[in-house]
């Protein structure tokens, strides 16, 4: 037979959420305390909200209270946590000239950027330079 353990959010008599362990289930049940708080300042704001806008605003709120806190000037943001806009991705081609020697050329983006190309190692081993006569005997 086997045992479960299950953590019950109960709010006002009635079963909210069933969570496996206990830290989910005390961090759902803060983030409802807070949701309720909020509530209630809403309540008393100027301006009229339905009871379904509060308690959504208010549960959103509660949900994203880092968010709220760093706009609110209350906390800072973390370096990872810093929002900027998702720069467009740019299409690069996806096929690049090739020379009659078989070597790439290179993109006219590239050279209007001023980006070279790495250099070929110009030292070679005896067995490069066996390597290439014979690929050069072989096409002759």
């Amino acid at each position: 037979m086997a045992v479960e353990s299950r953590f019950v959010v109960i709010r006002q008599g009635v079963e909210v959420e069933t969570f496996m362990d206990k830290k989910s289930a005390d961090e759902y049940d803060k983030m409802l305390d807070m949701a309720d708080s909020l509530a209630e300042m809403l309540s008393h704001a100027p301006v009229e909200l339905t009871e379904q806008a509060t308690e959504e605003l208010s549960i959103y709120f509660a949900k994203h209270r880092e968010d709220v806190l760093i706009a609110l000037q209350a906390k800072k943001a973390k370096p990872e946590q810093a929002k900027a806009k998702p720069e467009p991705v740019k299409a690069e081609p996806a096929l690049k000239a090739v020379d009659k020697a078989g070597s790439k050329k290179a993109d006219s983006k590239d050279a209007a950027k001023g980006e070279k190309k790495p250099a070929k190692a110009t030292k070679s081993t005896k067995a490069g330079k066996a390597a290439k006569e014979a690929s050069l005997s072989e096409a002759s």
